[in-house]
């Protein structure tokens, strides 16, 4: 069904046995990588789409479109994958198009993959925005609920029972936002015909940038042996110039494995080894993770190779995979926080994935322009507002050491109704998703588990609490946060469960607009409230004000860009007093403009950004650039074309 009938009334208690209920995941979800026993064939181009406009948007479903090709149950159009398909078209239905969507592809699947039975072919799709069934060749593989985090199928049986077939994947996708999905939303429908058209309905949410839907990022067929290296987990530690690694590898399909476990520098060179499926690799004179602007040589990676032999009698099987990793640390104390045991200072941004035409679709491009603008800027962090990005992405941040706040999915949770059992047990799986996926990034130093969720209401203790309690036991070695708003000091029943308090506020712009002269006040207010009821370390972590690129006055007035750069210079002060005190920490909302929902506030989406959304500086990203290296030449490295960061 389309809209479930979740609007009953909401049991709030017993969400304990929640915890207890949601069976944490036991298989794997390494990062598709080819090896001399693995391949890869990328489905990324051009797909056959549909989308389900009938009344109830189950006529796909009604009459089983996944039975046959797509094009056979009425007019279809290509879209690209990855992409949101929300901006591709002229259809004006399609942009903000609510329901089920329904793409497919026919693959020719490599003759060998066929042929040999010792391979596992799997499926994978790295993220379908809402909720997707799968089918290859009319029969249904998997399904999957949630968007932002990927999920696979085992498809090697149905291929073999044609092989003379092309291998005909359908994927439909629904957009649907109900009170216990995440982000949650509510469907109402425009019933009053003096008003609106018959079958009127529309999608309310709780966050602010707009609800793209599709397919946003690879979707693949990538093999493996029957025997195969299904996980990897690793921890790291040093002790003086010496390295520590523990690691735990999974192995699925056999009993019992012969493994080798290499750990090589960024060189190739062997620097450790192991023989055992878990063990702890210790590595002299060890090169340790650092982040960027924090050492001259940062986000060192080493490589930790897996090669797996075993056999069942009739067949010997090989295995190789290969995972990077980065040696460091990172502590929290009551005032700080520590990476490789020397105090970090997060001079950041929060960003979206958000972009013309393409939407949340992974954009090689844009990817590689934000990195090389997040450095020019002298950002050393970023959070990742307000769900998961891609691992393409948080891959160029282990290898660029730029420092992530990793967060899910939880933004908009305003409802009490969305604090019951039933979406308490899908954030709990979500963050096992999250956990499972992102556990080894040595950029990844923080899990944010929500993002201002209503923590004054009565159930938000219970629910906050078991999630932290949750992603705790999923990951003991990174701290916790969720995000929240500064006026909720007194009464955020989740803040003592955290180990940093991360604090979104906009002085002067949603309150007390265009006042300036309140920003010292009240932000030096909302630190000492904080601080001094929970003594733990704050993150700044949203804050700044709309500008219109090129739009100016003097003095300073909203929405130009002298007043963006008034109310940052104004938060910086204050920044620099509780620096040196307890405060951790300060990334500016927003990298960039995006995209939101159409409203009388927003013309064409928000324009906090110190870019435009064509990655274009506003006057802020200027004095932000100065500030950011002025506090990297306290604190770390700047490298040669920094040398006078006050000059520029």
């Amino acid at each position: 069904m389309l809209f479930p009938d979740r609007l009953g009334v909401v049991r709030v208690v017993c969400l304990v046995a929640v915890f207890d209920a949601v069976v944490p995941l036991d298989t794997g979800m390494l990062f598709p990588r080819e090896s001399s026993s693995r391949e890869l064939k990328e489905l990324n181009g051009l797909w056959d789409f549909r989308a389900d406009k009938s009344a109830n948007r189950n006529q796909g479903f009604e009459r089983s479109w996944y039975k046959s090709r797509l094009a056979e149950s009425g007019p279809v159009i290509d879209m690209p994958v990855p992409a949101s398909y929300n901006d591709i078209t002229q259809d004006i239905t399609l942009r903000d198009f609510i329901g089920w969507v329904w793409y497919e592809r026919e693959v020719v699947v490599p003759a060998r993959w066929v042929a040999d039975k010792g391979t596992r072919v799997v499926l994978r799709v790295g993220s379908a925005h809402y909720y997707s069934v799968v089918w290859v060749n009319g029969e249904k593989v998997t399904e999957h609920e949630g968007g932002h985090l990927p999920f696979e199928a085992e498809i090697g049986s149905l291929i073999r029972k044609n092989p003379t077939m092309p291998c005909r994947i359908t994927i439909a996708v629904n957009n649907t936002l109900t009170l216990e999905t995440l982000p949650p939303g509510t469907i109402q429908h425009m019933n009053d015909r003096t008003k609106y058209p018959d079958g009127l309905f529309v999608q309310n949410t709780d966050f602010d940038f707009f609800n793209y839907a599709g397919l946003h990022r690879p979707v693949l067929l990538y093999t493996t042996p029957k025997v195969y290296v299904d996980d990897i987990t690793v921890v790291t530690d040093f002790l003086d110039d010496t390295g520590v690694v523990r690691y735990d590898v999974s192995v699925r399909g056999a009993a019992t494995a012969i493994l080798k476990v290499t750990l090589m520098d960024n060189e190739g060179h062997s620097v450790s080894s192991s023989s055992e499926s878990s063990g702890v690799l210790k590595v002299a004179d060890v090169k340790l993770w650092w982040p960027y602007l924090m050492h001259e040589s940062p986000g060192y990676l080493y490589s930790m190779e897996v090669q797996l032999m075993a056999a069942d009698g009739k067949w010997t099987y090989e295995d190789v995979y290969t995972l990077p990793v980065g040696i460091r640390t990172v502590q929290v104390t009551s005032s700080q926080f520590l990476i490789n045991n020397k105090p970090f200072y997060f001079h950041g941004v929060n960003k979206h994935e958000d972009s013309d035409i393409r939407g949340k679709g992974l954009d090689w491009p844009l990817i590689v322009k934000d990195f090389n603008l997040m450095k020019w800027l002298g950002a050393n962090s970023f959070r990742t507002s307000h769900y998961p990005y891609a691992e393409e992405i948080l891959q160029m941040c282990d290898r660029h050491g730029i420092v992530v706040i990793d967060e899910c999915p939880g933004v908009g949770i305003k409802d009490i109704r969305s604090f019951g059992n039933a979406s308490l047990s899908h954030h709990l799986v979500v963050m096992d998703e999250l956990v499972r996926r992102d556990k080894n990034h040595p950029s990844v130093v923080m899990w944010s588990v929500a993002n201002e969720p209503a923590a004054e209401l009565p159930p938000a203790e219970l629910y906050l609490k078991t999630l932290i309690k949750r992603t705790r036991s999923l990951d003991p070695t990174r701290p916790i946060t969720y995000i929240t708003a500064s006026i909720n000091y007194a009464s955020d029943k989740g803040a003592p469960y955290v180990d940093v308090i991360c604090v979104n506020s906009y002085f002067s712009w949603y309150q007390d607009s265009g006042h300036l002269e309140v920003i010292p006040i009240q932000l030096n207010t909302q630190f000492e409230n904080w601080y001094g009821k929970y003594q733990k370390p704050i993150i700044q972590s949203e804050y700044g004000a709309d500008a219109v690129s090129g739009l100016h006055r003097d003095p300073p007035v909203m929405f130009t860009e002298e007043y963006q750069n008034a109310v940052l210079q104004s938060y910086h002060d204050v920044f620099d007093q509780k620096r040196k005190q307890y405060v951790i920490g300060e990334l500016i909302w927003n990298f960039a403009d995006f995209m939101t929902k159409q409203g009388v506030t927003r013309v064409l989406g928000n324009k906090k950004g110190i870019f435009s959304r064509q990655r274009q500086p506003k006057a802020a990203a200027f004095l932000l650039r100065k500030r950011y290296l002025r506090l990297a030449n306290e604190t770390g490295r700047l490298p040669p074309w920094t040398k006078y960061p006050c000059s520029l």
